[in-house]
């Protein structure tokens, strides 16, 4: 997982993800690249290790739904946090929050917001 946060912060990338014995960085923003990858390429999430830069509802339950097997992120909120505790994945981070902010810093994250009532990541993925 060092490795993964060395180039986390190194590429100044999103998300990278070490599956299959590689490691593949990605640029997009918010849950783009988790949603792509859970739908076109599901192999990639499972059992993967990955470190993100920050983690929501919506993309812990991307992460539930991919079988990912372990996550860091440098900002997490409490309740991706507690989504990825109770799927019994291995979670660490650096910081955790109440809720995700947007880009401008004025409401919550679209995506966490839109996905703050669901119990499960089942059901958040039709939110997302």
């Amino acid at each position: 997982m060092e490795r993964l946060k060395e180039i986390l912060d190194r590429e100044g990338c999103s998300l990278v993800i070490r599956s299959q014995g590689k490691e593949q960085c990605y640029w997009k923003r918010g849950v783009a690249d988790l949603f792509y990858l859970l739908r076109n390429e599901p192999d990639v999430l499972l059992n993967a290790q990955l470190a993100d830069k920050v983690i929501g509802k919506g993309a812990a339950a991307l992460m539930v739904l991919g079988g990912v097997r372990e996550v860091y992120s440098n900002t997490i909120s409490k309740p991706a946090l507690q989504l990825l505790d109770e799927a019994g994945i291995n979670v660490s981070y650096s910081q955790c929050v109440e809720h995700i902010i947007n880009r401008a810093g004025t409401d919550w994250c679209p995506v966490e917001k839109l996905c703050s009532t669901a119990a499960t990541a089942e059901e958040c993925l039709p939110l997302i």
